[in-house]
């Protein structure tokens, strides 16, 4: 879409920079309630027509998930200084839908401890709203998105209405690690997915491509494409390639204009407000970038806190291998967790997770390999179809000098200076690690699987999960955003993004991330 118009639109209401589930939602909301909405967005728009194409290369030998959505290079340049190194790239996309095109669809609410971890557990600190703030906007973002579910879960928090779509059946394997459960007394329930288990708005059900993550080539699997669709059709407007270079301010501290590039050239969006749902990491980057003599630390960052607190879900696993089938990759998502052990006391949240997808697929182990014939066969037999794997997410504690920074050495392909991600995990969060390797070691152990492998707290990793970068909070001096998601100090300027999260429990954050931005659009509607 080279000749395509990136030039300003004429002063609108909103101008929301970001595409991803946050910026579409909220665009698409402010859209319909008539409002002028103009999104900038950094990335391309993606042909869904291309789509097939991507899920191949996710299963060609010699590529990784960065090379599906075109990620890499010096526009996406980040540096990681902290103690343990941050794979940034991993797991991100910038692109018309953000990285939901990218995401497994694993959707489900915060559970009401989450909003008060301080008062009920002595840690971290409350989020100035509460799981009933959210309640209302949660159960439309479920609409939203199409969440196949069913309410089985007894450790869940109260709901108002059935999912909208029936629940993903078990997978043969759940029906193992049930067997295990059951004896050790492990109450098992359905996943939340933002997938369609029977066609839903307009789009068909899940046809089983088990690529699910990192690309769904039919569209069963909900992306923001879908809202983004949406609020161009109510009348906003999309640029895509259009990276926001900084944000400008007028005397009075209002934001005037935000900066972007283009193939083109540079230009300049006005507008009566701004929303900037650029993510745990853009959001902050901007904000840092946006200095001014009258912000000399960044904007918003009279707290100094932009940038602080950046919280993650660390992995934990044990896998291994049964003396049976399996039936690993028929399903290409998660279809049973528990959350049984998310409220255990003195341990950050666990959620267990019971992986249908664990070991190699057919399809790997035969384009890795040299091997035809019977010889292919048989390595196939000997290393298919028999791996168990029990993951899970472990909440992290906020930590103040976990944060995102500007590493001026190093500049993108603008000449701004890139993200420096800088993350370290604390004892608690160590000690939880443990905890869930030890719940997740005795169900294999109760099958009699052969333990192959244990991800624990010295090799750990992040979920991908940015959260806590601009956090939100009724005092200025120790919160970025306000509980309406609108910045202490610039009154114009919202920020929709899991940037705002005050702690991150050890849920899948995307429901509260679409959430929040249902009810950031509603305090810019009242605004207007």
């Amino acid at each position: 879409m080279s000749g395509a118009d990136r030039t300003p639109a004429n002063a609108p209401d909103v101008c929301v920079i970001g595409a991803g589930p946050a910026g579409a939602l909220c665009s698409h909301r402010l859209a319909e309630r008539g409002h002028d909405v103009v999104i900038l967005e950094a990335g391309p728009r993606f042909s869904f027509e291309d789509r097939p194409e991507r899920m191949e290369r996710t299963i060609r030998p010699g590529k990784d998930d960065r090379s599906v959505w075109d990620m890499g290079g010096e526009r996406d340049a980040y540096v990681s200084t902290g103690p343990r190194p941050y794979p940034l790239n991993r797991s991100r996309v910038k692109g018309v839908g953000g990285t939901s095109l990218h995401w497994q669809g694993m959707v489900m609410r915060l559970h009401e401890a989450d909003f008060k971890r301080g008062s009920r557990d002595g840690v971290a600190a409350d989020w100035p709203l509460s799981y009933e703030d959210l309640r209302p906007y949660y159960a439309a973002t479920e609409r939203a998105f199409g969440v196949a579910g069913a309410a089985d879960n007894p450790f869940a928090p109260p709901r108002e209405e059935p999912y909208p779509l029936p629940a993903f059946p078990p997978s043969y394997s759940d029906s193992i690690f049930a067997e295990a459960c059951e004896e050790l007394e492990i109450t098992t329930h359905s996943v939340g997915n933002a997938r369609n288990s029977e066609p839903y708005d307009g789009r068909s059900a899940c046809v089983g491509y088990g690529t699910c993550k990192p690309v769904c080539a039919s569209g069963a699997k909900y992306d923001a494409t879908v809202h983004v669709r949406k609020a161009e059709a109510a009348g906003a407007r999309v640029i895509d390639r259009a990276p926001v270079q900084r944000l400008e301010t007028d005397g009075e501290g209002r934001v005037t204009r935000a900066v972007y590039a283009t193939p083109d050239g540079e230009h300049a969006q006005e507008a009566r407000r701004f929303v900037i749902a650029c993510g745990g990491i853009e959001t902050p980057r901007l904000l840092l970038l946006s200095d001014s003599p009258n912000h000399p630390d960044g904007l918003a960052n009279s707290s100094g806190l932009v940038g602080r607190y950046f919280t993650e879900h660390c992995f934990a696993g044990v896998g291994g291998r049964l003396n049976r089938r399996t039936r690993q990759k028929h399903v290409g998502f998660n279809t049973t967790e528990s959350h049984q052990f998310y409220d255990l006391d003195g341990y950050n949240p666990i959620k267990l997770e019971f992986f249908n997808y664990a070991g190699p697929s057919p399809v790997e182990t035969a384009l890795s390999g040299d091997e035809w014939g019977d010889a292919l066969l048989d390595s196939l037999r000997d290393a298919y179809g028999t791996h168990v794997t029990v993951g899970g997410l472990v909440g992290q504690l906020p930590r103040k000098e976990n944060r995102v920074t500007l590493d001026r050495s190093t500049t993108d392909d603008h000449g701004n200076p890139v993200p420096d991600v800088r993350w370290s995990i604390g004892e608690h969060t160590k000690r939880t690690i443990r905890r869930a390797n030890e719940i997740q070691r005795s169900i294999l152990d109760e099958l009699g699987a052969t333990i192959e492998w244990t991800v624990g707290p010295e090799n750990t990793g992040p979920a991908f999960h940015h959260m806590g970068t601009t956090r939100m909070g009724t005092d200025p001096a120790s919160s970025v955003v306000n509980p309406e998601l609108r910045t202490h100090d610039v009154e114009n300027l919202h920020i929709a993004s899991s940037s705002v999260f005050v702690t991150g429990g050890a849920m899948n954050p995307t429901l509260t991330i679409a959430a929040l931005a249902l009810k950031a659009a509603d305090h810019v509607d009242t605004a207007l």
